[in-house]
């Protein structure tokens, strides 16, 4: 069907080579930090050498983006479909603010998708190959816990607490969790597994924990997202547009109540008491923000390919496995505060 498509070889690999080496740094940069090591910018040589401690960290992350990334590229390849190759985004660590040393990558399709099935290979092939990179990370990382040592290393209160058990500050991120995770918490049962508010010093946890919460983001049936691609293709032009209003809705009310609170919280405190505290646990504000850009960024329908038509049978059992991921990593609560 597509053979006599041509396929442009033109693609801005300077451009891509420097932002792919720029995220190099800046994700080494953030692992440092996150692994509890002063980053010195006095020097070059000193430089370099203080990004050392962030390269599990750094080669976790990039290795969930490429697979992602280029799952989408190689699947526009085999379609004939013109794509870019992916467009990495360095962040350098920023003062109040969770640096994750990237904004992730992106690729560009440069031209309207010829059919259904090309649309589905195209969305389903990112988070698929992404999601195995980031189970195999966090099964990686919860069979090779570092002792309790490590993190008194980091948190020196830790020793005279109580080790992991030892009480928090108030303020103190804490990283939410999804199915996978406590799946994977029965699984191996854990002796030296951190709270959720020290996820981030592990850096193949933290990766893993990144790569489960970008993929269902990605998952969303919403626009064109990924997810949006699937459920177009899995349920029609009609379905999908059911699908987005519902999820669009659904993130709405799971953000409200704490973006109430928060709204409250400057001006009228006295009236955060009327919240009641079961709605503000499964809740967080950062859904409204989504669903902001979902609406009036994104964008909530999904154009039409050139030429709609059912999938294959094996397409469609593809889909059902995507949703049924999208359920395992979504995290109602992704952050929070003690």
């Amino acid at each position: 069907m597509f053979s006599k498509r041509a396929i442009p070889s033109a693609q801005n690999y300077p451009l891509h080579l420097l932002l792919f080496l720029l995220t190099v740094i800046t994700t080494l940069w953030a692992g440092a930090f996150w692994g509890g090591h002063a980053v010195s910018v006095t020097s070059l040589p000193l430089f370099i050498s203080s990004l050392t401690p962030g390269i599990a960290y750094s080669a976790s992350l990039l290795l969930f983006l490429t697979v992602h990334e280029f799952g989408h590229f190689f699947a526009a390849r085999r379609h004939r479909v013109q794509a870019t190759l992916p467009y990495y985004i360095p962040m350098p660590p920023l003062p109040s603010l969770l640096s994750l040393g990237t904004m992730g990558a992106v690729i560009k399709v440069k031209e309207r998708i010829p059919g259904t099935n090309s649309l589905f290979d195209i969305g389903v092939s990112g988070p698929m190959g992404g999601f195995v990179v980031c189970v195999g990370l966090l099964v990686y990382g919860f069979m090779n816990l570092p002792p309790v040592e490590f993190i008194s290393a980091i948190h020196p209160e830790y020793a005279s607490q109580g080790g992991l058990q030892a009480p928090v500050a108030a303020g103190t991120l804490v990283l939410g969790k999804n199915l996978l995770w406590i799946g994977l918490e029965y699984i191996f049962e854990p002796k030296n597994l951190p709270p959720m508010t020290e996820v981030y010093h592990y850096p193949f946890l933290f990766a893993g924990w990144l790569g489960s919460l970008v993929t269902a983001l990605n998952l969303l049936p919403v626009g064109q997202l990924d997810g949006g691609h699937i459920s177009y293709a899995l349920f029609g032009r009609k379905g999908h547009a059911i699908a987005a209003r519902l999820f669009l809705l659904f993130i709405i009310i799971l953000g409200f109540p704490s973006f109430l609170e928060l709204l409250l919280s400057w001006l009228k405190p006295e009236a955060i008491a009327l919240i009641p505290p079961e709605m503000l646990q499964w809740s967080w504000p950062g859904w409204m923000l989504w669903s902001l850009i979902l609406s009036r960024v994104v964008g909530v329908n999904h154009p039409p390919t050139v030429h709609d038509h059912p999938l294959t049978a094996g397409r469609t059992l593809s889909g059902w496995v995507a949703i049924a991921i999208f359920v395992i990593t979504f995290t109602p609560v992704p952050f929070g505060m003690t």
